[in-house]
């Protein structure tokens, strides 16, 4: 499976993957999803909003009783050129924890289903897990008819040309109203579990998290010609202001990333008339975060005023902090804990998961798999076979627990 999934998407000059949502490479990717569940004798399902099924002991939500169903899975689309592992696994492994259970001959006693929610990164049209926020009704219809990619296609207009209809999109309450355990398994986007010596953890929470974007206005002029004291630059505000966010980062023990930037006329040789930068920003907690926050407008609002600039800042999305629910934790705990004396570790993470967004309505847990270098959303993004093996072993363990009982 992995060997089949690996060069989907990826880009020979980076050698990381491109698969964004509603493109062709995610066609590619959703073509083997479904090949997959087809070769197993599982029945597909494409919901509402894009997320693909794949149901054991049922053809379709439908068929199952409310709280029944136990779904693992994650997704497959990608950061721009990001690495193999970063969602991938949790499918591929899904899939081999099947595989797994149906070996050791397991009497499923409940519906089974793995997922593939769409759009979980957020690449192209700047929200992440849309597949997902969709079906919880944490995105409404009408604000995902108005997200639009870098090339002012709208959400609908690609959902079109790849053959879905946009029109069907919105809440799907009574699909998840069937689920009644949903366990996603990733790779860790960190070095906790390469640290402490275990393979494999489970998540305790979800530290909250949003993306806020910063519109520096200037006046656009001739780099050659004005003096400096004339100038209106907004690329000094906003260069200021990355270094303000690392500084209140540190400060806070948080995190805040200007990751992304746009610029205009974005000449070599013209002063920019527009500077737009998005930030990142996690923490432990939400009053860490929101002094974060303050301190980095504060800042950037302090240094337009001294460069005569304009400044607008826009929170484009938002995801509180996330505790998944301490009675499935605890469960998954002792069913992995059956292997051996060591308990699994439990570590938080500042990464979004389509788990967080079903958390405010679905019972919910999370797998890491040792990541040993700590590096995602990059191509050099890793773990060791034994590692995903044992991933494996262990979402089969816990599946086992929960379906077939």
């Amino acid at each position: 499976m992995w060997e089949e999934l690996r060069p989907l998407g990826r880009d020979s000059s980076s050698g990381g993957y491109r698969r964004f949502a509603w493109t062709g490479a995610d066609t590619d990717c959703r073509a083997w999803f479904r090949a997959q569940a087809e070769a197993r004798g599982l029945a597909y399902e494409l919901d509402r909003n894009g997320n693909q099924w794949a149901w054991r002991g049922a053809t379709t939500y439908r068929d199952v009783a409310p709280g029944e169903a136990v779904v693992t899975g994650s997704h497959l689309d990608s950061v721009p050129d990001g690495g193999a592992f970063d969602g991938p696994l949790g499918v591929v492994s899904s899939f081999a924890a099947l595989d797994e259970l149906r070996g050791r001959g397991t009497e499923f006693t409940k519906p089974l289903a793995i997922v593939n929610f769409g759009d979980e990164e957020g690449a192209r049209f700047g929200l992440a897990c849309v597949g997902s926020r969709l079906s919880a009704g944490a995105l409404t219809t009408e604000a995902a008819h108005r997200l639009r990619d870098g090339d002012g296609v709208t959400l609908p207009q690609a959902m079109e040309r790849a053959g879905h209809d946009p029109e069907a999109i919105g809440p799907d309450p009574e699909r998840l109203a069937a689920i009644g355990a949903f366990v996603e398994l990733h790779v860790e986007q960190g070095r906790a579990l390469d640290l402490s010596g275990d393979p494999v953890g489970i998540a305790s929470a979800i530290w909250p998290h949003g993306r806020w974007r910063f519109d520096f206005r200037g006046e656009a002029n001739h780099a050659g010609t004005t003096r400096l004291e004339d100038r209106r630059d907004p690329m000094l505000s906003y260069a200021a202001t990355v270094l303000a966010a690392r500084e209140q980062a540190r400060l806070a023990g948080a995190l805040a990333t200007f990751g992304k930037i746009n610029v205009e006329p974005n000449g070599v040789n013209a002063i920019p008339s527009l500077v737009r930068g998005w930030l990142d920003a996690r923490a432990a907690g939400q009053d860490t975060l929101d002094t974060v926050i303050t301190g980095i407008e504060r800042a950037a609002a302090e240094r337009a005023a001294r460069d005569g600039v304009d400044l607008d800042v826009v929170r484009e999305s938002f995801t509180p902090v996330v505790e998944f629910q301490h009675a499935l934790r605890d469960e998954l705990g002792a069913l992995l804990g059956k292997r051996g004396e060591r308990p699994v570790p439990v570590l938080g993470t500042g990464a979004g998961h389509d788990a967080g967004i079903l958390s405010a309505t679905v019972p919910t847990a999370m797998l890491f798999v040792r990541n040993p270098t700590g590096v995602s959303h990059s191509p050099a993004e890793t773990a060791a076979e034994d590692d995903c093996v044992a991933g494996v072993t262990a979402l089969a363990d816990v599946l086992e627990g929960l379906a077939c009982r």
